[in-house]
C-alpha cells in the first residue's frame, strides 16, 4: 500500500462512531450488516451513519451491496490487511510481533488459526421439488464439511412422496447418511425461529414462477442451474447414468466452495465466486 493511500485511509477511521461501526462489521464476518440494523447497534441516525459509512466506503475499507431493498455493508479484509501490514512494516521495522496487538489482529486477518473454532456457516439448498438436486447438495455438504458447514434443503412444492428412491439409493451407495433426508416446504426456514441462512443456493432453472422468500437481509445468495433428474429418460442405465453426472458436478461445485477462505473474504468477493461456480468450466475438475 502507498503512502498516500494508508493516510487517506488512516485518516477516514480517525473518529470514534467510525471505530465503532468497522468493529461491528468485524464481528458481523463476510456477512455484512444492513444500514438498518448498524444504525440501531450504534444508536445513530439514519444520516449520521450514512456520512461515516461513505467515508469509508471512499477509504475502500468497507463495501454496499444491494439485498432487496436493503444496503448490506461488510469489510473489505484485504484492504484492511494491507492497512495493517503498512502499519507493521512503518512502525514495527517489517515485525508485526514486535507490536504486541498490531501484530495479533493482522495474525488473525492473514492466516488460518486452527487453535481457534471457526465459525459455522449456514447454507440452504433450494429446487421446485426438494427431491433430488438439493437433496443431495445438503447430503453432500454435511459430508464434506462437518463442523465447518450446516446444511439444509427445501422446495418452492415440495413432493408429497419424498426424495426420489434412486437418490437415496445413490447418496446410500456413496456412503452418505440419508435418515433425515426429507422433502419440505422452503417456508420451515422463514418463521421466527428458523436458523439464520449465510448461503442460499437454487439449483434449478425456475422456481415455476415462484418469488423466492426473504431469507434476511444478509444472506448472500447464489444460482448453480442443473438438469432435474426426475425429468430424466432412457433406460434405467441411461438415466443412473445422468444422476452421477447431476452428483459429481454437485461434488465439484461443493468442494469449491468449501475450500474458500469464506471468514477472510469480503461479501463482494464471496458472492463473485459464488456466482463464478455456476459454471461448470470455472470448476477445478
Amino acid at each position: 500500500m502507498e503512502s498516500d493511500d494508508a493516510a487517506f485511509a488512516f485518516a477516514a477511521l480517525g473518529q470514534a462512531t467510525r471505530l465503532d461501526l468497522l468493529r461491528a462489521l468485524l464481528d458481523a464476518g463476510p456477512s455484512g450488516l444492513a444500514a438498518g440494523e448498524i444504525a440501531a447497534r450504534l444508536d445513530v441516525p439514519a444520516s449520521t451513519l450514512s456520512f461515516h459509512l461513505r467515508a469509508l466506503d471512499q477509504a475502500g475499507l468497507v463495501a454496499a451491496t444491494r439485498q432487496g431493498r436493503s444496503m448490506i455493508y461488510a469489510v473489505r479484509f484485504a484492504r484492511l490487511r494491507a492497512l495493517l501490514g503498512f502499519l507493521a512494516e512503518a512502525c514495527c521495522g517489517g515485525e508485526p510481533a514486535r507490536c504486541g496487538d498490531l501484530g495479533r489482529m493482522l495474525d488473525t486477518l492473514t492466516r488460518e488459526n486452527d487453535t481457534m473454532q471457526p465459525p459455522i456457516f449456514n447454507v440452504l439448498f433450494l429446487c421446485t421439488h426438494n427431491a433430488a438436486r438439493s437433496v443431495m447438495a445438503e447430503a453432500l455438504l454435511k459430508k464434506l464439511a462437518p463442523g465447518r458447514f450446516a446444511a439444509w434443503s427445501a422446495g418452492s412444492d415440495p413432493s408429497p412422496t419424498g426424495p426420489l428412491p434412486e437418490v437415496l439409493a445413490l447418496l446410500k451407495t456413496l456412503g452418505h447418511d440419508v435418515s433425515g433426508l426429507r422433502s419440505k416446504s422452503w417456508a420451515e426456514f422463514t418463521g421466527p425461529e428458523a436458523p439464520s441462512m449465510d448461503f442460499v443456493i437454487t439449483l434449478c432453472d425456475t422456481l415455476h414462477g415462484q418469488v423466492c422468500p426473504d431469507f434476511g437481509a444478509t444472506t448472500i445468495t447464489g444460482a448453480w442451474p442443473l438438469p432435474d433428474p426426475s425429468k430424466f429418460g432412457g433406460s434405467p442405465a441411461e438415466r443412473a447414468t445422468l444422476l452421477n453426472e447431476v452428483y459429481a458436478g454437485l461434488r465439484r461445485r461443493l468442494e469449491a466452495f468449501t475450500s474458500l477462505p469464506i471468514a477472510s473474504l469480503d461479501r463482494l468477493a464471496l458472492k463473485a465466486r459464488l456466482d463464478e461456480l455456476a459454471d461448470p468450466h470455472a470448476v477445478v475438475r
